[in-house]
Order: C-alpha cells, then sequence, then structure tokens
C-alpha cells in the first residue's frame, strides 16, 4: 500500500496510528506533534512518505531534500519514542538556519577545503557556503532539491534526482538514486546509488539528527556512545583534516568502551576547540569493501533505546549538535537548543578530493557508485 500524503505537513494519521497500536503508545513529546499545519504551495511537490514494519516502527520521510523527518522506535517503558528531530512543513525546513535536519547530502558529504580541488589535471571550483570551505555540496547541496519518489510498498522509499553538469560547480550530470527501507528486523537502511558522464566525485550520506531519548527531551550528553575507530582525521581552525590520521588512545575521542558524550567534551584539548566540541571524521576499524562494518553504538540514557550503525563506508562523521542555536522550533514544540541532539553520518573522509592518501571519492563514467548503510534499533532492558 503506497502511503502518501501531498501536504504542507507531517501528517496527523502517522500519530493516530501510533497512539492507536495494540502493543505500543506514544510518548507525551511525540502527541505534540499531532497538530496539522496548512500546506506550503511554495512547496507544493513536497510529500511525506511513511514506512512502517511489523513492530510498528514507523519513519516518515519528505522528498524535499530526501528528508529522514520522524522516526517512531519503541523504548525500554513500550512506549513509541521519536528519536529523530525535525519540523512539521517542508516549508520550515526551508527556513531553518539550520539546513542539513534529516537530508540526504550530496553531492559530496563533509567539507572540501576552499571550495577547490584538483580533477583530471583541471580545477574544479565549487560554490562556498561554510567559512572559507564547501560544507554538503555548497550553496546547491541536495537539501534544498526537490527528489522525485516512488513507494512501491509501505517498507520502502524509492528517492531519485538528477543533479546536472556543473551544478554547485560539480562537473557531470549525475543520476543519484536512494532506498530507504524499514524492515522487519528494526533496521532503518540507505541504499545509494550513482552514475555519472563526466569523471566527477561522489560522497553521500544521510544527516539525521537524533536523541534517542526523544525529540524535545533535553541534552545529549548522557547518551552512551561507542565508536569502533582506533584513529580519527585530526582538523584545522575550519574543519578541514590536516591529512593525518591520529589514534585516538588517550584523547577525548576514544570512545571503543562506551564512554558517555559529555564525559570528556569540555576537556582542554585543540581538536574539541576547533570543532567546539565533536565534530570529527572517524577511521572504522576493519573496513572491506562491500562488507558492513559495526560502526558505532549508542544508547538512550532514559530510552533505553539502542542504535547500532553498520556500513560500507570507512568512515564516520560523529557531530553532537556544537553549533545548535535555539534558533529553530520542532515539530514537539521544543527549540533546538544546544547539544539537544546528535549526527553520526556514514561517509568518505572529508576533503577526500584534496588528500591523496585518504580513500578515493572520484566517480568516472562507466562506474557505478553503490554504498549502503543502516541503523538497527533494539531497546536495553
Amino acid at each position: 500500500m503506497k502511503l502518501k500524503f501531498i501536504v504542507g505537513a507531517l501528517p496527523a494519521l502517522l500519530l493516530l496510528a501510533a497512539c492507536n497500536s495494540s502493543s505500543t503508545k506514544t510518548t507525551t513529546d511525540s502527541v505534540k506533534t499531532d497538530s496539522v499545519t496548512k500546506a506550503d504551495t511554495s512547496l507544493k511537490n513536497a510529500s511525506f512518505y511513511i514506512l512502517k514494519n511489523k513492530h510498528n516502527l514507523k519513519a516518515v520521510f519528505t522528498n524535499y531534500g530526501g528528508r529522514l523527518v520522524s522516526l517512531f522506535v519503541p523504548s525500554k517503558k513500550d512506549t513509541l519514542t521519536d528519536v529523530v528531530v525535525g519540523f512539521k512543513t517542508a516549508a520550515e525546513y526551508k527556513k531553518s538556519t539550520e539546513p542539513y535536519f534529516g537530508a540526504t547530502i550530496g553531492r559530496y558529504g563533509n567539507r572540501i577545503a576552499k571550495g577547490k580541488f584538483m580533477l583530471d589535471g583541471k580545477q574544479v571550483t565549487l560554490t562556498i557556503n561554510n567559512g572559507p570551505n564547501t560544507l554538503h555540496g555548497g550553496k546547491a547541496g541536495f537539501q534544498y532539491v526537490m527528489f522525485d519518489a516512488a513507494q512501491p510498498n509501505d517498507h520502502t522509499l524509492e528517492l531519485s534526482y538528477l543533479s546536472k553538469d556543473m551544478e554547485g560547480g560539480f562537473p557531470g550530470n549525475v543520476k543519484v538514486k536512494v532506498t530507504y527501507t524499514l524492515n522487519d528486523d528494526n533496521e532503518l537502511r540507505m541504499d545509494y546509488e550513482a552514475s555519472t558522464d563526466k569523471t566527477t566525485v561522489v560522497n553521500l550520506t544521510n544527516h539525521a539528527f537524533f536523541n534517542l531519548n526523544g525529540e524535545g527531551s533535553g541534552t545529549i550528553l548522557n547518551h552512551i556512545v561507542q565508536i569502533n575507530a582506533d584513529k580519527y582525521t585530526p582538523v584545522d581552525s575550519t574543519l578541514i583534516p590536516t591529512g593525518k590520521l591520529e589514534p585516538v588512545a588517550g584523547t577525548p575521542f576514544d570512545f571503543n568502551k562506551p564512554t558517555a558524550i559529555g564525559l570528556r567534551i569540555n576537556a582542554k584539548n585543540q581538536q574539541l576547540k576547533n570543532g567546539a566540541g565533536y565534530d570529527h571524521n572517524f577511521v572504522l576499524n576493519g573496513t572491506v569493501p562491500s562488507k558492513y562494518m559495526h560502526a558505532a553504538k549508542v544508547v538512550g540514557d532514559k530510552s533505553g533505546i539502542v542504535m547500532d550503525i553498520y556500513t560500507q563506508e570507512p568512515g564516520l562523521q560523529f557531530y553532537s549538535g556544537n553549533f545548535m542555536q535555539s534558533k529553530n522550533t520542532f515539530k514537539s514544540g521544543s527549540k533546538d537548543d544546544f547539544r539537544t541532539a546528535f549526527a553520526m553520518e556514514t561517509q568518505h573522509f572529508p576533503d577526500s578530493p584534496n588528500q591523496p592518501s585518504f580513500p578515493s571519492t572520484t566517480l568516472k563514467p562507466g562506474q557505478v557508485y553503490k554504498t549502503s548503510s543502516y541503523y538497527k534499533f533494539s531497546v536495553k532492558k
């Protein structure tokens, strides 16, 4: 069954379904999202899509920016908790001071130094949107585009987009397809595919902001994080990697053992100062092409919700919500307060086009870019 809502607001039907579930109840924070605002005619092609599985997990997406809007998962109290922060309307995403909430990121996830790199002996110049650098595709990033959407069943959403030659400065007409699947193993899967007619660079990811205690539940500093990485890529003051792979051992970046996010976040450390907290790429252990790596585990301290992250990518960007400034109002009515959500973005390394020692992100005509990651949810009783 195709569940599509051609409106500008998060459908109340989803929340009614959560409330009427025979096995779960919705949280108070979730109930707050049941008001539906008027459709925004300026984004009339924006639609919301609901995915669900047999365990009553539900995910809501919009094709505006290919965004994950909500993700309802059971907590230790058997209540459905929306663990993704976001807005009720596509228009609110468009005007938000933080453009990346929930978005499918492209063409290039993370930063490229000074918006320039050499490709086939020629300089590529991109749009600048993050200090002196290009971030998440620049001013023409995928967070601003309207994806074509198809929902073949209630588990799956297929999003497609043609990124035209020189869009944002990137060469090549690049055909992108992202398939989001919510399966009965309580996994939200993200399968990315791209092809090009000119040599280019591609690095796709999703930028969902999570709070495993539920949207509007406060700080994420007591969440417990484990990242399977012995090294990370330190950055300069503009958050561009230095090119070195540094050991995490003996530093605040060692999450090989489960550690609260806030335990060392205020330590005297130049890297934490550069990132205003955690905003760094971790070099995942034992990454093998086409094989899944158990990249990370995050546990909500109040909810008991466990999110395990698996990926075929060599890196994971851990962002601790350092630039959240209380300027936007989420669907629960709460503000995007400082460090009330985190992101875990599976990726190739930042600035790879300028770093020959990093895994390559170059895509040539005739090649197919394929990569897959997934979040698996469970409950710690």
